[in-house]
């Protein structure tokens, strides 16, 4: 375990920076805001598509890590929203709160971080689970809170929802990736040192982005935070580990990967969907401060004992 944190120890390093810069406004709003959509369109997408291509389309898809890693992912997803229930909150903000407790940030700092810590050949899991993150999760707490707020589902909602994935550049590059791949058309060189110059961008960017934007989060209502954090960091990664290992049994190396993206702190885009509709924004943002730091300590423990599966 200690080869492993010092490992990750220069990710989370870079991260620190990037929360100097924010706090000290060497880093203004606007200017993280623009570093991470440069990391969002152009870095991280010629990274993923780059990858995508230059993969065996047979080698990237495994229907028992999908399975497995999305009923993981839903059975924490469910608890949250159940505890929240039980407090009598409403359905949208219930949505939000689960939604930190399944969603981690698998594209800005799981791709690199475990890229490097397992080799190269985790990349294709790991698009793997953040497809079903993008595409499963991200549709369903924009359903939930639509369908909380007007008490029933619109055309629009799902007009809503294909645009959003058609627009999002992760999902965008993955695809055509795959396609590349599955057309087994070779990559010209001058294509992929374009790609590699590009996406070498994403690492340190995504990293020192998502740093000098937990600046700006709050540490409001710590316990909830406390609890979202918890079930992001341990519950889910253990739920995970029950389908893939035990339920519906995947290759080990996959299932390692998996649990371990499964214990990453919340995702950002949580705090950005939550701020857009105006559904507990702070609550989200503590729940990001919280699981970012302490995930210093933990995602190391969790990668340690995924490893030996």
């Amino acid at each position: 375990m200690a080869d492993i944190f010092l490992r990750t120890l220069p990710f989370f390093a870079i991260i620190g920076l990037g929360y100097w810069a924010g706090r000290s406004r060497f880093f203004s709003e606007e200017a993280t805001a623009y570093l991470t959509k440069f990391v969002f369109y152009f870095a991280l997408s010629a990274m993923l598509f780059r990858f995508a291509a230059t993969l065996p389309f047979a080698e990237i898809f495994d229907g028992r890590l999908v399975a497995g890693y999305l009923l993981g992912t839903l059975t924490v997803y469910a608890l949250a929203s159940l505890i929240a229930w039980m407090r009598g909150l409403d359905i949208p903000t219930s949505a939000v709160e689960a939604q930190c407790a399944a969603i981690g940030n698998v594209g800005f700092l799981g791709l690199p971080m475990l890229a490097l810590l397992f080799t190269e050949a985790a990349i294709g899991p790991v698009m793997l689970v953040l497809t079903v993150d993008l595409v499963v999760f991200s549709s369903l707490i924009v359903i939930l809170i639509n369908a909380g707020r007007d008490g029933r589902l619109t055309p629009a909602t799902f007009r809503l929802i294909g645009l959003g994935l058609l627009k999002n550049p992760m999902i965008v590059s993955i695809s055509a990736g795959l396609l590349w791949s599955a057309f087994q058309i070779p990559v010209p060189v001058p294509l992929n040192d374009f790609l590699t110059i590009l996406g070498g961008a994403a690492t340190p960017g995504a990293l020192f982005a998502i740093g000098a934007s937990l600046a700006s989060k709050s540490a409001e209502r710590v316990q909830i935070a406390a609890w979202l954090s918890f079930c992001k960091l341990i519950i889910h990664p253990l739920c995970v580990a029950v389908f893939v290992i035990w339920l519906i049994p995947a290759e080990s190396f996959s299932a390692s990967v998996a649990i371990a993206a499964a214990a990453l702190p919340v995702a950002g885009n949580v705090y950005m969907l939550a701020a857009y509709y105006g559904v507990a924004p702070h609550r989200a943002s503590a729940a990001i401060l919280l699981s970012t730091v302490v995930s210093i300590l933990t995602l190391p423990l969790v990668i340690a004992i995924a490893g030996t599966f």
